[in-house]
């Protein structure tokens, strides 16, 4: 790498870690807290690329991006921030950052990142949305690689106009992520249109539905309930559209290329929905998102006027234990049931428990013969982190990002099952003690606390 590497961000650590790794890459830094220097150094004309933090302790690093571009116009920004939110990445896209990372960062692959920025030219800046005052009206908000990769595609394609189709379990946020895409657009001043089947009923039916949505965006949710009747007058409709057509998006529950696959949804229907996949992933498969959907949920509770309360570590450990198969829409049910019914502050474990021993648990997920083996499940859902990052590769050093979060689980799991007994957990797993060690070491992997499963 060659040029000069303006650092922002008010932890010591990661400038001194940026420092060093850039310059050891070949390149000269400066690092600051401050957004004042930073402005300052980018308007003397210093530096080819910035990596700032959002937070700072004067300012905002987001809001500085349309003053970077005003006063260095194609100098490339990329944004770090631990406000791990779908309104961080749209935002950081739509001021034209050059690219974002949630914090904790993979220092590697921020690495590739500045080097591709230091080679390719900036695109020309775009319009920047007034997005603010949404932030606390969408609850989709992770950490996870997951929803992070989510955010980052919605922010990609949010004003392209191919179609969408969006997946998931029921009470994923389906709906919620297509009102964003509107919302957060370059159609968001134009109409919202969710179509029913009776919507398309009668010969000025698609008709109605094209002229009410004026441009804007259309959703048919759930269309793979939709009967094949129903189907066949969406394509028509789709293939009707002229100029100033709205963007087109679908949810669905069902696995729409499985269905089709077995002549349970048309071929020509799924091809024109799916422009762009979005894969919402369940709460279980998202299970370190848990505490912080649930902060957020019994803060908007508060906001609300009901009491304040928070989770103890009991009650969060239960609430990491459960299946969710309602996923987010029954956990902020559960939040908002907890709040009412928590006698203290704090809610306690035995609290957690007996809302929990109220909720529907978890439909089996073998049937039939036996379901999906392992390799399959694994194969299904690498294949939704591909379809998360819409038609680009995901980061170099795949192979190992995988090995290393399929490692720590089987570890953590195997220490749970034997109680924290190193010498039967490497038993079990058939590797020497002195190796497991070493992983336990490598993964930061809290012995500890481990539990014995009963």
């Amino acid at each position: 790498m060659d040029g000069t590497v303006l650092v922002a961000d008010d932890d010591r650590t990661i400038r001194t870690v940026l420092t060093q790794a850039l310059t050891r890459a070949g390149c000269k830094v400066h690092a600051t807290s401050s957004l004042v220097t930073l402005m300052r150094w980018v308007e003397e004309g210093k530096g080819d690329l910035v990596i700032s933090d959002v937070v700072m302790p004067d300012g905002n690093g987001l809001e500085q991006l349309p003053k970077i571009s005003a006063a260095r116009p194609g100098l490339p920004v990329i944004v770090i921030s631990a406000q791990n939110t779908i309104m961080t990445a749209i935002q950081a896209a739509e001021a034209d950052a050059y690219d974002y990372l949630p914090k904790p960062f993979d220092l590697p692959d921020l690495m590739k990142r500045a080097a591709r920025a230091l080679e390719v030219k900036r695109r020309a800046p775009a319009p920047k949305a007034e997005t603010a005052d949404r932030s606390n009206e969408l609850p989709l908000v992770g950490r996870t690689p997951a929803m992070q990769s989510l955010y980052r595609l919605v922010a990609r394609m949010m004003n392209t106009p191919l179609p969408v189709l969006i997946t998931g379990e029921s009470g994923t946020g389906k709906s919620l992520i297509a009102r964003a895409i509107h919302d957060l657009s370059d159609r968001r001043s134009l109409p919202f249109v969710v179509v029913s089947p009776s919507d398309l009923q009668g010969m000025d039916g698609p008709s109605s539905v094209i002229a009410r949505a004026k441009g804007g965006s259309i959703l048919f949710d759930e269309v793979s309930d939709m009967t094949d009747d129903v189907q066949a007058k969406i394509v028509r409709m789709l293939d009707s559209l002229g100029e100033n057509a709205p963007r087109i998006m679908a949810t669905s529950q069902s696995d729409l290329m499985n269905r089709m696959e077995n002549g349970e949804f048309r071929s020509d229907l799924f091809y024109r929905l799916s422009g762009v996949t979005i894969s919402v992933p369940s709460l279980r498969e998202r299970v370190d998102d848990i505490s912080l959907l649930s902060e957020h949920f019994l803060a908007r509770s508060e906001r609300d006027g009901l009491p304040h309360r928070r989770l103890s570590s009991g009650a969060l450990d239960l609430a990491r234990a459960y299946s969710w198969p309602g996923n987010v829409r029954q956990l902020e049910n559960a939040m908002r049931r907890l709040v009412v019914t928590a006698a203290e502050e704090e809610i306690t474990r035995s609290e957690m428990e007996n809302i929990l021993q109220n909720q529907p648990a978890m439909e089996p997920l073998r049937s039939g013969d036996g379901g999906d083996k392992l390799s399959a499940s694994v194969a299904k859902h690498l294949r939704r982190y591909f379809d998360l990052h819409g038609g680009v590769l995901p980061p170099a050093g795949l192979y190992n990002r995988i090995l290393r979060e399929v490692e720590t689980p089987l570890i953590e799991i195997a220490l749970d099952a034997t109680g924290g007994n190193q010498a039967k957990c490497a038993d079990l797993l058939g590797i020497n003690r002195n190796t497991l060690r070493k992983k336990i070491t490598e993964l930061d992997i809290r012995v500890t606390r481990r539990r014995k499963l009963m």
